[in-house]
């Protein structure tokens, strides 16, 4: 596929082309080409992820008027995650289209889901200097909002522990762990105390008749007391 071919399939035809190439300019490729003049992606990737954040949230803000912020948070975290952009960049077919070395190339550097979300986030960069916000609203909502669909639907079906692994990983990157501080009773009819901890941090802590239902209930006061649901 051409540059100009992957305008068209974008359905924007770039002004200032060079902008195009080198968002599809992995750092890798200046190793073997240290003349090329338009040097790695990385700045605009650097932007497009901002931009990104920036129209997402406005499109949360606007279709959802009454929903908190710790819900479009998680939201959000969820459009923009590395796996959803790298599945937007094949759909477009950016994998054959990044400039490369060949030792990256080799070592399945086409199919890396970290090149892929990074040379999407680079092109919405591009697509914002090259045209505005306004541009990659037009460009971007329609292919988030059926994700937008499928995550609203996929979270219904969640229980809190699971709510709340997700913000925790997306946020912050730390998996929550739980530890039993506490159970009385007697053996049919015991009563668990579980705490959860963002690293050493303590967030939350729930009781119940089981260990299991102690930890739901410890997730969901850390889903109250952090991410505003």
């Amino acid at each position: 596929m051409t540059v100009k071919e992957l305008q068209s399939i974008l359905n924007h035809q770039f002004d200032n082309q060079t902008l195009l190439e080198q968002a599809l300019t992995h750092r890798s490729y200046l190793n073997e080409h240290p003349d090329y003049p338009l040097g790695h992606n990385e700045r605009l990737e650097f932007l497009g992820d901002a931009v990104l954040d920036f129209v997402v949230s406005d499109m949360l803000f606007e279709r959802f008027p009454e929903m908190s912020e710790g819900r479009m948070t998680r939201l959000r975290a969820a459009l923009v995650r590395t796996e959803t952009l790298a599945k937007l960049a094949r759909q477009f077919g950016l994998g054959d289209m990044i400039r490369m070395a060949r030792g990256e190339e080799d070592s399945g550097g086409r199919q890396r889901k970290t090149n892929l979300c990074n040379t999407f986030e680079a092109v919405i960069g591009a697509l914002y200097l090259d045209d505005g916000i306004d541009a990659v609203h037009e460009f971007v909502v329609p292919l988030l909002e059926p994700l937008l669909e499928q995550v609203l639907q996929s979270a219904a079906d969640k229980d809190d522990k699971s709510r709340f692994q997700e913000w925790s990983q997306a946020e912050t990157g730390i998996t929550p762990s739980y530890h039993t501080i506490h159970s009385e009773g007697e053996d049919h009819d015991k009563m668990f105390t579980v705490e959860v901890r963002m690293g050493d941090k303590v967030v939350g802590w729930g009781t119940g008749k089981s260990k299991q239902s102690a930890e739901q209930a410890a997730a969901m006061a850390a889903l109250a007391e952090l991410v505003d649901i």
